[in-house]
């Protein structure tokens, strides 16, 4: 990005109060509710920021990866709130963000509600652009950074082209290929790298689309069919070039789809048995071994058809030994080499592939009904002379999600059956692995269902005998990585995933409490931190274990949560803790604790805040600065104290009269309606400035108030009231009351 010349200190000081003003508020409408007090504060600040930086019609904002601009120009050296705010937009693919003048604190609110959200969030929601359109709210202008285009123009045309002739191919129908397509087919084909993107593509779509691998093989033979065929009709690679380059993707491959094309050797089409043969003739030991390598670590171990296909392209068992040490060179080198468990995990593949071998379990003549049962799939698929409701109910019964149904219900089963102590504990074991196994790839529900089961053993209408076993289960879990699982789903869930995360955390029980209290004490992500509050907040009491981890965290939204926690659930028993975070060096801790403990409103609650008001400098200051910010009517009574324990001298004359502005914002209380008639007769008659300017503020606060009382302390005040007290009640406009007329002639 070209920068015209650097911003003057004149707007960049401006841009650097905008960017930390927004930073505060994203911070405060990401962990608290919209009513709360912090918002409407960090908003106006925003507001007023933006206002600083704008012209008449708005403010024009470029964002850059780590800088923001205005009119093309930077600062000569941004401040890191312009930084972090920069990266935080650029995240979110904003590149450029008009701000009209009219803006408010809700428009503000809801974008930065939406600027919370993480990245990929905003980008399956299509995009922050579009998210912002279906707020309603007007007088921002968001232009998006348009990756999507960027990708679609990679892919180009070809992909899509691809995909459609895949799709004929599968359902094994004829399929009219126009020249442009024809011709990358051919360009494929003598290309290695572009024939594997392809065959990839032709697998993952299969696979989509629940075919059998009878079905993907012969999509593949149509296709090089379809190639063979064009190649035959004009001028081109030999077809020797086509085999050889299905031949040097053979890693690419599935174990499934390689021996469907070694089965094809023997096909009664002379055709396709040439074109099988051809490729395994092609497939030498070193394609073996990168074979073999790359199907376990796909698999993480050797599989049944792996150890078939490895046997079918290695016949000679003396010959298998050499092939898997190539196949362990190619792994070491590969991702698998860099796996912990490496060691662990190939003797036990090598072994199988050596030594596999299903004569035991399968006669001969099996064997070969097998072989036909299998070069006979795709015939049958082809009839298709059953109706199509009936295909799909037998596909669905075979289906990835029909056999995890029937995984959860067998476990679910066993779990409830077993009545041998020993037996149920083998097999909680085996159940943890699974709830782990489902949260990790998202399957919350079918996890909550097994964790409920362990639970219901583990309570009081459980079984006695199982009950130890199921406790020890549930500690298994809590320990394991269920938390940290759940922590990194939060990043990126949406809504509805939230909600069956907590359902899940809620079954498994206070167990995991302190754990998820550790990990919010290390969490920097803020939608993240929110998350884990409120999971925290809605164990109940039960949370109240995970106050002590988080009020020592270093990150001062975690100790806000533990005081969250604190006021949820400790009353006066937390009032220890809350008096200790008083002090905390973050200004929010210390806000949230004067509120929380203000918020408890109990006999013994006011008792500490005027201990800690009477301490003197500097938690007096401190305490007082906070119950001011507050605004909350519950403080009242501990301002008043502050104005009757406290000599208005010194600072302590700009904290009264803050006192008095916000006893008027506070509106009519009789508290502080006495306070401000003490205040507005208070005098020093050797400091007349001072004693003048604190009766202004008093008697200006109490004609805010504008109650009957007010009205009646200041009326008093103006009819008997000393010189000065008098001359500043007329200043402010007041006046003692007319005389009521007590008969008809009385004006005459």
């Amino acid at each position: 990005m070209v920068i015209d010349e650097p911003m003057g200190p004149d707007q960049a000081a401006p841009l650097a109060e905008f960017a930390r003003s927004c930073k505060s508020a994203l911070r405060a409408v990401s962990l608290y509710p919209g009513t709360h007090p912090a918002i409407a504060v960090s908003l106006s600040r925003v507001v007023s920021a933006s206002s600083r930086l704008a012209s008449a019609t708005g403010v024009a904002l470029t964002v850059a990866p780590r800088v923001i601009l205005i009119d093309g120009r930077a600062p000569a050296k941004p401040d890191l709130a312009i930084v972090e705010l920069a990266t935080l937009l650029h995240e979110r693919l904003i590149g450029t963000l008009r701000v009209e003048r009219e803006a408010d604190g809700e428009d503000w609110r809801q974008f930065l509600l939406l600027a919370s959200r993480a990245p990929e969030d905003l980008l399956a929601s299509g995009g922050i652009a579009q998210a912002w359109a279906a707020t309603g709210r007007a007088h921002f202008a968001i232009g998006e950074i348009d990756y999507a285009e960027v990708l679609k123009e990679r892919e180009g045309r070809e992909g899509a082209e691809w995909d459609r002739v895949i799709a004929y191919c599968l359902r094994g129908e004829s399929v009219d290929v126009d020249e442009a397509t024809l011709q990358a087919l051919l360009e494929a084909v003598q290309d290695s790298g572009r024939f594997g993107a392809l065959l990839e593509r032709l697998q993952a779509q299969a696979e989509s689309a629940g075919a059998v691998a009878s079905a993907r093989v012969a999509a593949l033979f149509q296709l090089l069919r379809t190639t063979l065929d064009a190649l035959a009709e004009r001028e081109g690679p030999a077809p020797e070039t086509v085999l050889d380059t299905v031949a040097a993707n053979t890693p690419r491959l599935r174990p499934e789809m390689l021996l469907g094309i070694l089965e094809r050797r023997h096909s009664t089409d002379s055709q396709e048995a040439g074109i099988a043969n051809g490729i395994a003739e092609r497939i030498d030991d070193d394609l073996t071994a990168a074979f073999v390598a790359q199907s376990v670590a796909t698999d993480r171990g050797a599989t049944e058809r792996l150890a078939l296909a490895f046997a079918a392209l290695v016949p000679e068992p003396s010959d298998r030994e050499q092939v898997l040490d190539l196949a362990r060179a190619h792994a070491e080198a590969g991702e698998l080499g860099r796996d912990p468990h490496f060691e662990e995990l190939w003797p036990d593949a090598a072994k199988m592939l050596v030594s596999y071998s299903d004569a035991g379990f399968v006669s001969t003549e099996y064997a070969r009904e097998l072989s036909s049962a299998r070069m006979q799939a795709i015939e049958v698929e082809r009839l298709a002379d059953d109706p199509p409701e009936r295909i799909q109910a037998w596909l669905g019964s075979v289906s990835e999600q029909a056999r995890s149904t029937l995984d959860l219900e067998l476990f679910v089963d066993l779990l409830r059956l077993s009545e041998d102590p020993t037996d149920w504990e083998g097999l909680s074991g085996v159940v943890v692995s699974e709830i782990e196994r489902r949260v990790l790839v998202g399957e919350f529900p079918e996890a909550r269902a097994l964790a409920a089961r362990i639970v219901a053993e583990a309570g009081d209408w459980g079984r006695p005998a199982i009950a130890p076993a199921a406790k020890q289960a549930l500690g298994e879990l809590a320990a394991g990585p269920l938390v940290r699982q759940v922590v990194a789903h939060f990043h990126k869930a949406h809504d509805k995933e939230v909600a069956d995360i907590n359902a899940l955390c809620l079954t498994v029980g206070p167990s995991i409490v302190r754990r998820l209290a550790e990990a919010l004490t290390i969490e920097a992500h803020t939608p993240t931190i929110r998350r884990l509050r409120e999971l925290l907040l809605a164990f109940g009491p039960a949370g109240q274990q995970a106050v002590e981890p988080l009020k020592n965290s270093n990150n001062p939204a975690v100790r806000r949560t533990a005081i969250d926690l604190l006021r949820v659930f400790g009353g006066n028993e937390a009032l220890k803790e809350l008096t200790s975070m008083l002090s905390d060096a973050d200004p929010e801790v210390q806000r949230e604790s004067v509120r929380a403990i203000v918020q408890i409103s109990t006999p013994e609650a006011y008792a500490v805040m005027k201990r800690a008001l009477d301490d003197g400098d500097p938690t007096r200051d401190l305490v007082v600065r906070q119950l001011i910010a507050l605004r909350d009517e519950r403080a009242v009574p501990l301002l008043c104290h502050v104005l009757a324990t406290t000599a208005p001298r010194g600072a302590l004359v700009d904290t009264h009269e803050a006192i008095f502005e916000t006893l008027s914002v506070l509106g009519p209380h009789a508290t502080s309606t006495e306070a401000l008639r003490t205040a507005l007769h208070r005098g020093e008659w050797w400091a007349p400035a001072r004693t003048s300017r604190l009766r202004r503020s008093a008697a200006a606060a109490l004609q805010r108030i504008a109650s009957p009382e007010s009205q009646a302390v200041l009326a008093d005040a103006a009819a008997t009231g000393g010189r000065g007290v008098r001359k500043v009640v007329r200043e402010i406009g007041a006046r003692p009351p007319r005389p009521e007329r007590t008969a008809r002639g009385s004006d005459e």
